[in-house]
This record gives structure tokens, C-alpha cells and sequence, in this order.
């Protein structure tokens, strides 16, 4: 039996410039954290027979990889070589659709469970481009790359995406004490809506494809805002992170009417009135969690603002682990 898990993250600033509509002209550059909450997999070889059986929301029993409805778990087994004879089972701490790179941390979890599987050790930059391969090239699904390298690399990063594709990754030059203080800041709350990213991300991509000039304006912008916040986290200026934020949230309304809605738009303004600096909804947008920047001196009015509006708080930490097996034997 194999267990490996990977984590889900929390964007920090330039998200939407790792879509390769607009990394393939332009470059991209995505600042994003793991967090302890995790995608598992676990892999286990049948006993008496040489079926596929995968399990998730749903639960499949097939003869042939063909037949696996899950189009992620066919295309990574296929992928990996592995075509039979193993049982595949997914657990998350958090609901797909909710903002978190969800399916990135899936399948980089799921890559890594099935090369253990294979006896192959493989290294998280391989890790990060097969699960880009499997999820961009051939699912064709209309995400960016910032979730399957954050999953396979964890910790708290930049990621700078040149227009051939290639990635990037620069940990994040922050001292232990910095680290402390970001996570200190950094609180999440749960709109309890689930968004149609793929409805979002898609139109993003047809705009952008497209040159449609506000929203190709809007990720300039957003890009330029990651590279700031970096520079901001780097010096210890927590104030203007969070401003920037502010800015960068407004900016990313521009691209969809789809990304935000009047009760989200309320919740934000009521976080603000509560003491938050800036913020955000992570993921495409719609809902799933929203991110906040707030002094420790106005956390306790922004939870009390928050619960109030009947959002949830949920408590993290960050990953420096990145994906990793947990059990083999």
C-alpha cells in the first residue's frame, strides 16, 4: 500500500498570469504558500483480481483504463504505464471547487503515488510538469501552473514562467520570524459557495487568446503587483503587502463579472470596515475561501465581523514539505 499527500495553497499575488494564454506571450509570475491542508492518495494492488478501481466522489470499477470516466486518474496511470490492477482512492481536507488548487494537488499526489507504485523516485520539478502535461496538454483543462508546483514543492515561493513554459521556482527570502508574522496576518474564511472556475479560467483564456485589451491589461497589472508584494513580504512591510492586495483584488474583478457578486462584494467591504488591510477570493473567483492581511491588533473584530456575516474561519499553518509519500510498504 502506498499514502502519499500534497498540498493545497494560498496565491499571495500575480494569479492568473500562470495560465498559458498569457505566460506564452507575455511570461508569468505567481508568489504562492502550501498550507497544511492536503490532497491524499493511496494505492493498493487488488489481491485477487487485475481490475481498475478508483474511488472519489464517485466510485468506478472498470476492466480497461479506457473506461475510467475520471479523466485525470486515466491520463496519469496512462501516463505512469500503470494500465491494471490497482485500486485508487482520493481524500481531501478541503472541498474541490473552493479556491485551493485542488486538482493540481490531486494529480501531483496521484503522480507521485503511482511512480511509488512503480518503485520510481521522482523529483518535485518532474513532478510539477508531468502534472502540468497530464492536466493542461492533454485533459486540455483551462488552469495555470502555479497549483502542480506549489503542491510538488510546498513552501512559500515565487514562481516565474517564461514564455516556453518553463518554471522558475525561487523560495521566498523571508526570515523565520517574517514567516511567523505572515502567518500570523494571514487569516482564511469559507463563503460556503462553490464556484464554475472552469467557467472562469476558460473565459480568461478565450480574452486573453483573444488580446481583448482589459483584460490583458488587468494581468500586466496583477503580475506587476505580485513582483511588489514580494518585494514588500521581503522587507518586512506587512502594511503595504496588504494594500497592495486591496489593489490587486480590485484589479482581478476587472476580468470577469463571473469573479466576485454583490453579497461577496459586501463580505469585503465588511472585512475591510473590520480591520483587514486587503484581501482576496483565492482560485478563479466566485467563492470557495477568502484571504485577508490583518494586523494583529484588529484580528479579533475581524473574526467577530466575519462570523457575524456567517463566514468560517479555518485555521492553517504553512507546508515547507511539499508533496511527499507517507506510507509504502
Amino acid at each position: 500500500m502506498i499514502l502519499t499527500r500534497a498540498p493545497l495553497r494560498i496565491p499571495l499575488g500575480g494569479g492568473g498570469t500562470d495560465l498559458p494564454s498569457y505566460y506564452s506571450k507575455y511570461g508569468g509570475f505567481v508568489l504562492s504558500a502550501a498550507i497544511n491542508k492536503y490532497v491524499y492518495i493511496s494505492v493498493n494492488r487488488p489481491q485477487v483480481d487485475d481490475l481498475i478501481r478508483v474511488k472519489y466522489s464517485k466510485s468506478e470499477t472498470v476492466r480497461d483504463l479506457n473506461e475510467v470516466q475520471h479523466d485525470l486518474v486515466r491520463e496519469a496511470m496512462r501516463l505512469t504505464g500503470v494500465e491494471r490492477g490497482v485500486e485508487i482512492v482520493s481524500m481531501a481536507d478541503v472541498p474541490a471547487g473552493t479556491g485551493m488548487g485542488s486538482s493540481g494537488s490531486f494529480l501531483v499526489a496521484l503522480l507521485q503515488a503511482l511512480h511509488a507504485f512503480n518503485r520510481e523516485h521522482i523529483p518535485p520539478a518532474r513532478l510539477a510538469e508531468e502534472a502540468c502535461q497530464v492536466e493542461i496538454d492533454i485533459v486540455g483543462s483551462p488552469v495555470g501552473k502555479q497549483d502542480q508546483y506549489v503542491a510538488a514543492f510546498g513552501g512559500i515561493a515565487s514562481f516565474e514562467i517564461a514564455p516556453s513554459g518553463e518554471v522558475k521556482v525561487t523560495p521566498a527570502k523571508f526570515s523565520n520570524h517574517l514567516v511567523d508574522e505572515l502567518r500570523s496576518s494571514l487569516l482564511l474564511f469559507y463563503t460556503g459557495l462553490q464556484r464554475p472556475s472552469m467557467d472562469i479560467l476558460e473565459d480568461q483564456k478565450q480574452d486573453t487568446v483573444g488580446a481583448k485589451d482589459d483584460v490583458v491589461r488587468s494581468l500586466h497589472v496583477v503580475k506587476g503587483l505580485g513582483l511588489e508584494i514580494r518585494l514588500a513580504l521581503e522587507a518586512g512591510d506587512l502594511s503595504r503587502a496588504g494594500e497592495l492586495m486591496d489593489v490587486h483584488w480590485q484589479q482581478k474583478k476587472l476580468r470577469s463579472e463571473k469573479i466576485s457578486s454583490p453579497v461577496i462584494d459586501r463580505w469585503y467591504e465588511a472585512a475591510r470596515d473590520g480591520g483587514a488591510l486587503g484581501g482576496k477570493l483565492i482560485g478563479a473567483g466566485g467563492g470557495g475561501f477568502f484571504l485577508f492581511l490583518c494586523p494583529n491588533s484588529h484580528k479579533r473584530r475581524l473574526r467577530q465581523v466575519m462570523d457575524a456575516e456567517g463566514l468560517r474561519e479555518m485555521p492553517f499553518d504553512f507546508d515547507f514539505e511539499g508533496a511527499k509519500v507517507l506510507v509504502n510498504f
